[in-house]
């Protein structure tokens, strides 16, 4: 929810969650502020934050974890996907 506050959310907004094309790797995560779910949607609700997901990335992002990591390398949301079987070095793209 800071993370939210600190891009000036609206206190009813969300976080969308999802996959591109695209990356070194193939794939690309997507981590967007979002005033609303879009109608297909699958809305989770967890630690006080509404998670948008599109159907099309809830298939390639089923049983991840997004994580918010702090530490001397590295700071900032990790997406921790056990389905992906080649990621790239900075945790942005991946393929399955």
């Amino acid at each position: 929810s800071r993370y939210l506050r600190d891009h000036g959310a609206a206190p009813d907004a969300g976080l969308r969650i999802g996959v591109r094309g695209g990356g070194c790797s193939g794939l690309s995560y997507v981590l967007e502020v979002e005033a609303h779910p879009c109608s297909s949607d699958h809305v989770i609700e967890a630690h006080d934050v509404r998670v948008y997901v599109d159907p099309k990335s809830l298939l390639f992002l089923q049983g991840s974890v997004l994580d918010y990591v702090t530490g001397l390398m590295e700071a900032g949301f990790k997406f921790i996907n056990p389905r992906a079987s080649k990621a790239c070095g900075c945790g942005e793209s991946f393929s399955l």
